[in-house]
């Protein structure tokens, strides 16, 4: 079966527009060259606050165009969560979560719609430590002209959904979050619906409300887990909007910090980017129990 499905996945993505494909190892890269001069911190105010550069009129949540793409065509847009500054996805509640995920929902529809579009990755970064210059919550939405190797290899796993045992973590109506078993960073959690839902579009009212209480729930525990802003990297799976028949594809959420303790970062190095092959310092049994408790 999994055999089957490899072979219908598209080809490298040769002709994706701007990307180049390394000869080598057969993987897609933008070079862009023109986010060189993109600033790295606003120079005044924030532009992401109303009445900033990127938000001239008040709001709830927002999206726009990003001003320094990292792909043609508009296919790159920032999503901002919440107009309050100094907020954390954790303290937007499960209301303002639940603005966020249907907003989300809302531009991977609208992005899916498009023929130029096959998949639509939705992701955020946040802190210093994975790069975020901008401190005031908001994320990502990447939307791809083919669809990328780290889904591409997901989808033709279809695996059956992840029992979690002990590394459960928390739940939410419709929805669990626990630790991967192998993970390749010390604190990482699976979001991953009870039923079978292929996409954002495709989530009812009561499984957005569900995904936002436990975005609420595990964001918080990081958070309190190392008495911090504790820096992370999300993004969410889905099914790909190129028209094709995806039966293996199921809606899911990923999030991983890149500390290890409470600021300290575990690097990723020369061992493991060389290989493939990761190892991880703390055991995910470990790090589950850490995050229940916090």
């Amino acid at each position: 079966m999994t055999g089957e499905l490899t072979e219908t996945l598209p080809a490298p993505p040769a002709a994706a527009v701007g990307a180049r494909v390394d000869e080598h190892t057969g993987a897609a890269v933008f070079v862009v060259a023109s986010r060189q001069e993109r600033p790295n911190l606003p120079a005044v105010t924030c532009p992401f606050c109303p009445g900033g550069l990127e938000a001239p009129e008040p709001y709830d949540v927002r999206w726009f165009p990003n001003r320094w793409p990292a792909m043609p065509n508009a296919r790159c847009e920032v999503v901002l969560y919440t107009p309050e500054h100094d907020a954390t996805f954790a303290s937007l509640g499960a209301g303002g979560a639940r603005k966020v995920v249907d907003l989300w929902a809302e531009r991977s529809a609208a992005l899916g719609a498009r023929d130029d579009i096959d998949y639509v990755l939705v992701f955020e970064n946040r802190g210093p430590d994975v790069g975020a210059t901008i401190t005031h919550p908001h994320g990502q939405i990447y939307a791809f002209d083919f669809v990328p190797d780290v889904p591409a290899r997901e989808l033709a796993r279809r695996a059956a959904p992840p029992e979690p045992g002990e590394r459960l973590v928390a739940t939410a109506p419709g929805w669990r979050a626990f630790v991967p078993d192998a993970p390749a960073y010390p604190y990482a959690l699976l979001l991953w619906p009870d039923e079978d839902v292929p996409d954002l579009p495709s989530l009812d009212s009561a499984g957005r409300d569900g995904l936002a209480e436990l975005l609420v729930d595990v964001l918080g525990r990081l958070d309190r887990l190392f008495d911090a802003q504790t820096p992370y990297m999300l993004w969410i799976h889905q099914r790909p909007f190129d028209g094709r028949v995806w039966p293996g594809a199921r809606l899911h959420v990923e999030i991983v910090s890149p500390w290890r303790a409470a600021g300290v970062l575990r690097y990723v190095a020369a061992g493991e980017l060389g290989s493939g092959v990761f190892f991880n310092p703390v055991a995910p049994e470990d790090a589950a129990r850490s995050l229940r408790d916090a």
